[in-house]
């Protein structure tokens, strides 16, 4: 499966966003992707002063365009991140279309973002959203997908659980700030994929210097046994890459890393 990391610049404007997304799709098509991948928050700037105002319901006006774009360029789609509005509740929501444009899976991240570092760092994603309680696999052309979101993809249990639901390659829309982004960026994405002995796929806004949160950017792909295949670095583009799902059972049969796990000692369960 070839897929496309979109790595969009993000405005202030949603319908500039929208259009953004949808001509990056479209290139990705023609370029002979399966797959297009957006980041996390792709129409909307990661700040609190936006979520609640940019939020729609499922079925809104960015989740149409979304699936229209899909359907009419025949790929599939994640939709990196947008806020979702249900009832009363706000949540950072990453839906994924098939070619045909049917909506085929959906992740609200689990985990919230909440970060306060005396005179560093403030940042609360629980002052407006309310967290997932799902964890995400969905099927798409052979290749079975874990689907998380930026924060949720620190939490090895996560990973582990869409591993053992068979997923083979985790996606993870994601935006790194300028702190964690050069100490964890890379490293979390080979570990995970060591650890899980699947593909990691880290896709993230560009970097805005003079924006209110300033996004690592640096998406990435890596290989089952953590190899980097491809990674950006700043500033807007897209990257392909090609998933192969024999290098994952390869990596799972020369080490046998899920078959060992010592259940009689420990267990990742769900509640």
């Amino acid at each position: 499966m070839k897929i496309a990391l979109l790595q969009t610049a993000v405005v202030a404007d949603k319908e500039e966003n929208l259009r953004n997304a949808c001509a990056c799709v479209e290139t990705a098509a023609k370029n002979g992707a399966d797959l297009a991948i957006l980041p996390e928050m792709f129409n909307c700037p990661y700040s609190s002063a936006y979520f609640a105002a940019y939020a729609e319901e499922e079925g809104g006006n960015a989740w149409q365009k979304m699936a229209r774009c899909a359907a009419e360029h025949r790929i599939a789609l994640v939709a990196g991140s947008m806020p979702e509005r249900c009832k009363d509740r706000v949540y950072n929501t990453a839906y994924v279309f098939d070619r045909a444009g049917y909506q085929i899976a959906k992740h609200r991240k689990v985990h919230l973002f909440d970060i306060d570092i005396p005179g560093g760092q403030y940042f609360r994603e629980s002052d407006t959203f309310t967290p997932g309680d799902a964890i995400t696999t969905f099927d798409l052309e052979g290749m079975r997908f874990g689907l998380c979101i930026c924060f949720d993809f620190r939490f090895p249990e996560l990973s582990r659980l869409m591993a053992l639901r068979g997923a083979q390659v985790m996606i993870v829309p994601a935006a790194f700030n300028m702190t964690t982004g050069p100490l964890h960026w890379e490293t979390m994405f080979r570990q995970r994929a060591v650890d899980d002995q699947v593909f990691t796929v880290g896709v993230a806004p560009a970097r805005d210097v003079h924006g209110s949160y300033v996004s690592y950017a640096n998406s990435i792909v890596c290989s089952p046994m953590g190899l980097v295949m491809t990674r950006a670095e700043e500033s807007p583009c897209i990257l392909y890459s090609e998933l192969d799902a024999k290098q994952v059972a390869d990596a799972r049969s020369h080490l046998p890393l899920l078959s060992a796990r010592r259940t009689d000692l420990y267990s990742v369960e769900e509640r």
